[in-house]
């Protein structure tokens, strides 16, 4: 059967390798260390004519369909199904007199970074130069300056698309506007996106980093947080971290910050957080150049959204922090503020989000009587729970969108939602 299925693929180009061939083991390789996909096959498309195809070749023997670019984000193993990997598509495109990036699934975001820097112009990209640029993007993409611009979702342009029955359509505000809708938001649900244009913003020299404060002060700063947190102008993305010092054994707060308006100014609109949490152990925030903050990120083992941060929450977190790492971010701003068109992405009017890196005994029960149960695309790994992500209306809308575009759900070896 599997020879038969390789000798399917007609017009394909690029390599494709079977169980027992040198790369099919490293070409069914995940980031995700809990994801271990044993595919029929691993085909690498060299050319975007590869991607219909390979797309072509599951339809006609049966096969479902996962799509995986640089591996990030990916948590439903291709069990039996054809492993496509689009990474070599990194065909990147910069018009800086649009003030626009074009780019091809396997573009991550440090080369935007680096090409869009050379012309003081920023993507809405997030916390690590190696993340894949179109699952990000579709999957909402909350960034460092998306308090200021919104999120990376709501910067899309347009998107050049395989559809499950093999057309390739351009999807924007006037074609296939529903699809459109549904790619800002909903993943890798409705087709296979070979080319995706977003704005980019006038933003180079930004004030951001992190500093690290006692650990001592960590429920008096988070009591200060959530008051300043609500008076703090859009130009200022911030996180809380409850973690270890970098390089040693000591549990720390941390404050990651970022502000992109007057870089002279950050320092001011940053003090009163500084003057809570009490003298700075390390401070690594400065003016630096957009393209080169390094914030990082935690792994999402508990996500959560919260309106506010009650005593309740605040005493949970600290305690949860002596364990683990938590970290607590400022959402709102544009972010909140979403235009007309916007797509699904759920959970806008939310204060806060909670990330802790490890699943605590009892932690979840004592918060979960104060967030709101949401959740977030591009940190979810419970493929059970993807509803969670968006409004009621929004997700009921968003499988009317699968059923048009992809009724047989070839597309399920993702974060599925199912057509209606």
């Amino acid at each position: 059967m599997l020879t038969n299925i390789a000798d399917r693929i007609d017009g394909f180009t690029g390599a494709v390798h079977l169980p027992g061939d040198e790369g099919y083991e490293l070409g069914r390789q995940s980031l995700n260390p809990a994801v271990d996909a044993r595919p029929v096959m691993v085909a690498e498309a060299a050319r975007t004519d590869d991607v219909r195809a390979a797309l072509v070749s599951a339809r006609t023997c049966g096969l479902p369909l996962a799509v995986q670019a640089t591996g990030h984000g990916t948590h439903v193993p291709a069990d039996g199904g054809i492993l496509l990997r689009t990474g070599a598509l990194d065909r990147l495109e910069i018009d800086p007199a649009r003030r626009v990036a074009r780019v091809g699934p396997g573009v991550r975001w440090g080369r935007v970074l680096r090409e869009a820097a050379a012309y003081g112009l920023a993507p809405l990209s997030g916390s690590s130069p190696d993340v894949g640029v179109t699952g990000y993007t579709l999957g909402g993409g909350v960034g460092w300056l998306a308090r200021r611009y919104g999120l990376a979702a709501d910067s899309v342009v347009s998107a050049e698309v395989v559809t499950a029955d093999g057309r390739t359509v351009t999807a924007d505000a006037d074609r296939h506007a529903g699809l459109f809708w549904a790619l800002r938001g909903g993943g890798g649900n409705f087709g296979i996106v070979t080319s995706l244009e977003f704005r980019l913003y006038p933003v180079d020299l930004v004030h951001a980093g992190i500093a690290f404060f006692p650990y001592e002060r960590a429920a008096e700063t988070l009591a200060h947080y959530r008051a300043w947190a609500a008076q703090a102008p859009d130009e200022v993305s911030t996180a809380v971290m409850l973690t270890t010092l970098p390089g040693g054994t000591e549990r720390v707060l941390g404050i990651k910050a970022m502000y992109a308006g007057a870089p002279e100014r950050g320092d001011r609109v940053l003090r009163p957080l500084w003057e809570a949490a009490g003298p700075a152990i390390r401070d690594e925030v400065r003016p630096v150049r957009y393209a080169d903050a390094a914030m990082g990120g935690t792994p999402a083992r508990y996500l959560d959204f919260f309106h506010d941060l009650p005593d309740e929450v605040i005493s949970t977190l600290v305690e949860a922090g002596r364990h683990a790492t938590v970290e607590i971010r400022h959402w709102g701003g544009a972010m909140s503020r979403p235009g007309p068109d916007a797509g699904p992405v759920g959970h806008r009017g939310a204060a806060f989000s909670v990330i802790v890196s490890e699943r605590l005994a009892g932690m979840a029960d004592a918060l979960s009587p104060h967030g709101t149960g949401g959740t977030f695309l591009n940190f979810l790994a419970d493929a059970g729970r993807v509803a969670d992500a968006y409004t009621e209306a929004d997700h009921a809308r968003l499988a009317e969108v699968k059923r048009t575009y992809d009724p047989d759900n070839l597309f399920r070896l993702n974060l599925n939602i199912a057509p209606r």
